[in-house]
């Protein structure tokens, strides 16, 4: 049964990798750690414009179990993350990546949770939507949360400072590494390949999966509700 289970688990996990790959859209890109590892993924989020995070090169683990898709991945950022549901450590604590089934003491819905229907796309769209807007009733960063709120009504702006701070960070190793980050909603949403080349695309990453959304109207209409940015 679990040889079955890495089979099946291998097969879809390449199919994700190979859909991601023939169908390139700007927002983020993943690629193998190692050729050799089917389970084992590295992802940058380019920050979304409009928000907190425009211009941001985030990067993050993304781990598969044997038995994946009937169990969720596990994400970790290892860009310094403070978010109210980004561990200290990176991880990120988000309801799609919760086993299937119910939690009566999270109180998620199982819809909420993860179940075999999702892959690599909605939760990495989910992630960016809740970079700009975090879930404070169940924070995984108290400290971030309570920070966040104040932010929100006005008391301070620390929670910002912070948070452009990390990003101003993460903008240098995107120049090191090569990558224009795109920061306008027409550049990051843009599908396929424009004449000329794309934002985005350096040397190392011409054997990279580049994918990003196809930004559903709730998803897309999130750049135009953060009125404090």
């Amino acid at each position: 049964m679990a040889l079955l289970s890495k089979s099946t688990s291998i097969k879809v996990l390449q199919q994700e990798f190979k859909s991601l790959n023939d169908s390139p859209v700007e927002g983020f890109l993943v690629h193998l750690k190692n050729d050799d590892n089917i389970y084992d993924w590295n992802v940058v989020i380019f920050g979304p414009p409009g928000t907190l995070y425009e211009g941001g090169y985030l990067k993050a683990d993304l781990k598969f179990p044997n038995d994946y898709p009937y169990s969720p991945p596990s994400m970790k950022f290892v860009t310094k993350m403070w978010h109210p549901n980004i561990y200290e450590d990176g991880k990120v604590c988000i309801s799609i990546l919760h086993p299937p089934g119910e939690d009566p003491v999270s109180g998620e819905l199982p819809s909420e949770r993860w179940n075999p229907t999702q892959n690599v796309r909605t939760v990495l769209l989910s992630v960016i939507s809740l970079l700009n807007e975090p879930n404070t009733s169940s924070p995984a960063n108290v400290d971030a949360s309570v920070m966040y709120r104040k932010w929100k009504d006005g008391a301070n702006t620390e929670y910002f400072d912070i948070v452009r701070s990390q990003v101003e960070v993460t903008k240098q190793e995107a120049v090191a590494d090569g990558v224009t980050v795109p920061t306008r909603v027409e550049d990051y949403v843009a599908k396929g390949f424009p004449a000329g080349g794309r934002s985005g695309v350096h040397d190392r990453a011409e054997q990279d999966a580049f994918a990003v959304s196809n930004f559903d109207d709730d998803l897309a209409a999130y750049y135009d509700d953060d009125e404090d940015y």
